[in-house]
């Protein structure tokens, strides 16, 4: 008769890394649970390395590297745009608090109309 392979769950494995975490020794917990100790430095090592992706388990996927780099990208483009809308905010609240105060607002030709009168 063959030997057939263990399937362990996604909250058998955190919660094995967990105990690691928490100072179990790796000897005595792969004896307590009956895995060999290369598989719990396995855990633990793809739990620290997939965060929020660790232990797929069937039927889910990894997030591939190109999914990863695009959606990476996106997040850097979107925040260059939140900051240019941000400037853009600005400026216009402060020309309403100078037309609130009455000031007049510069433009090209108020500029170079006052560079006339000082001449």
């Amino acid at each position: 008769m063959g030997l057939s392979r263990r399937n362990f769950t996604r909250e058998f494995k955190v919660g094995a890394v967990r105990r690691l975490e928490m100072g179990v020794p790796v000897a005595e917990l792969a004896r307590a649970l009956e895995v060999k100790p290369n598989v719990l430095h396995r855990w633990r090592r793809e739990q620290q390395q997939g965060a929020g992706n660790s232990f797929p388990g069937n039927g889910r996927r990894r997030w591939p590297e190109g999914r990863i780099a695009e959606l990476e990208r996106k997040v850097g483009r979107q925040a260059l745009e939140i900051d240019f809308l941000r400037d853009c905010l600005q400026r216009v609240e402060e020309q309403r608090k100078l037309q609130a105060l009455g000031k007049p607002l510069f433009t090209k030709r108020s500029k170079e109309g006052k560079r006339k009168q000082v001449n």
